[in-house]
């Protein structure tokens, strides 16, 4: 049996406009995250270079066995829910979603 995912691991560096872009996008959507500065941590820039076929390229991202270089946030949501569902934050109830329950409707898809 394979343990559990832990963590969201981001890695990036600083002046990444697509490191900001993500990290934007995952709080956004509520979602935890490790971030780890690849010029300040020499393994974390191992890892990513054993991702990225030699490069330093970031954002980086792991969740348990799935890795991705620039994934989109919501690649990132899909392998959470995919690889750590437990991990997803909690959604949150909008004002369609009380119009449609008050009319016996659900929303099928966010």
């Amino acid at each position: 049996m394979t343990a559990a995912v832990q963590e969201v691991v981001v890695y990036t560096r600083p002046g990444c406009p697509f490191c900001t872009s993500l990290r934007a996008g995952l709080r956004r959507q509520g979602l935890q995250f490790t971030e780890i500065d690849i010029w300040q941590d020499p393994e974390a820039a191992a890892v990513v270079r054993s991702i990225a076929d030699g490069n330093e390229t970031v954002p980086t991202v792991v969740i348990g066995d799935w890795q991705a270089v620039n994934p989109s946030a919501s690649s990132v949501l899909a392998a959470v829910g995919e690889h750590a569902p437990h991990l997803l934050p909690e959604r949150k109830p909008g004002p369609v979603d009380g119009a449609l329950q008050a009319l016996g409707l659900r929303k099928v898809r966010d």
